[in-house]
């Protein structure tokens, strides 16, 4: 949804005024009001997105989608003068997003997302349902990227096999580490359990909101942040088809069945703990490797290339911290980064903290990240001069 949208609005502005390499559309409407496309480009493809969300959202939750965007397209139509240049681009708008539609048609989006009947593991480290029964969109690798050549592009390599040191190093440090602090205790400070659960935000609309963060302590105009969230977007959505890819292909287990069945493993320096409770619910997808990492890298990387520095300051809210101290709250709790490589760092950091992933999954999401964005930067949406 994202990517699409911020495609789309990447090309219909480049049509007023050619700055960039288009992504779909290649033409040129001269005097279009650069306000009305974009927001002709953004509705004409969220409506049609969110009205074919698949189960398990709500009707209710479609309806109220459809209704936020269709009350800010016309709020901001309204503020622009009927003329010729808000008809020209709504125009545009809509023959970017249906261009955009149209190549994405049959892309394997469509594909289930909730699986109970996928076949689970048996076998020490093959992966299984982790407490809720279904597996979350096993097809989703088979997507077509928006960048990449193939969901199997900077693929990561295999997890580490269950005798090793440093699987041991990785499976008793999330032991420690990842507990609910409930049933099962933990060595996290009030520090890192605030990590945990302030980088549990949806990954596309926390790197989407550093990213405007970012552009407005940097002034960017329009075409600018066409740019940058096209990027953004196609990179982290690339993100989660590659990742998926991979864990539905290597199908590791998750620390929270590892734990509970580390007396199968054949390791002497893995104790099992039949009643090990990770912080939040892990998620039913396999560990290895972890796509919020993949999205933190993938993230960092098209901020750092775009602006030409890692060295940017920034502070960030969260909408998954507890009542009181989310980004609605009248004192939202906030964190301060220093550089992008920092923030990708802490969000990896957090699945290892909040007992969702091995530190190995972590640290291969980050570099595949890495490789993810600055190949989107690299090879989309060149600047023309």
């Amino acid at each position: 949804m994202y990517a699409v949208m911020q495609l789309a609005v990447h090309d219909a502005l480049n049509a007023i005024h050619r700055h960039s390499q288009p992504y779909a559309l290649d033409t040129r409407v001269p005097g279009a009001s650069p306000e009305a496309a974009v927001a002709s480009a953004a509705k004409n493809t969220l409506l049609p997105i969110i009205k074919a969300f698949p189960d398990p959202v709500s009707q209710a939750c479609i309806d109220a989608g459809v209704k936020i965007v269709l009350d800010d397209f016309r709020q901001t139509m309204s503020a622009i003068p009927n003329g010729t240049a808000k008809a020209k681009g709504q125009a545009l708008g809509r023959a970017a997003a249906n261009v955009m539609l149209a190549i994405r048609t049959g892309d394997g989006s469509d594909t289930l997302m909730v699986d109970p009947d996928y076949p689970q593991g048996t076998e020490p480290g093959q992966w299984r349902f982790p407490g809720t029964p279904f597996a979350f969109a096993p097809g989703w690798g088979q997507v077509t990227p928006f960048a990449l050549r193939s969901s199997g592009q900077f693929d990561p390599g295999p997890p580490y096999s269950l005798t090793s040191q440093r699987y041991t190093r990785d499976f008793n440090e999330v032991k420690r580490l990842g507990g609910d602090g409930v049933t099962t205790p933990s060595n996290r400070t009030a520090d890192q359990t605030q990590i945990a659960l302030f980088w549990l935000e949806n990954s596309p609309l926390m790197w989407n909101s550093i990213a405007r963060t970012v552009s407005g302590t940097h002034h960017l105009d329009m075409w600018q942040n066409a740019r940058l969230f096209a990027l953004l977007n196609a990179a982290l959505a690339d993100g989660y088809i590659a990742s998926f890819d991979s864990k539905y292909h290597y199908k590791f287990w998750r620390p929270v069945t590892a734990i509970r069945l580390a007396g199968t493993d054949g390791n002497p320096n893995t104790k099992a703990d039949p009643t090990w409770t990770p912080l939040v619910t892990t998620p039913s997808i396999p560990d290895h490797e972890s796509a919020h990492s993949v999205e933190g890298g993938a993230g960092a990387s098209v901020l750092r290339r775009f602006f030409g520095t890692d060295a940017v300051s920034f502070t960030a809210c969260s909408e998954t911290l507890p009542a009181g101290q989310t980004c609605g709250d009248a004192d939202p709790v906030t964190r301060h980064f220093h550089s992008f490589t920092q923030a990708a760092a802490e969000n990896g950091w957090s699945r290892v903290l909040v007992g969702f992933h091995f530190r190995h999954a972590v640290n291969a999401g980050i570099a595949r990240g890495r490789d993810i964005g600055s190949f989107t930067v690299e090879h989309l949406m060149r600047p023309v001069n």
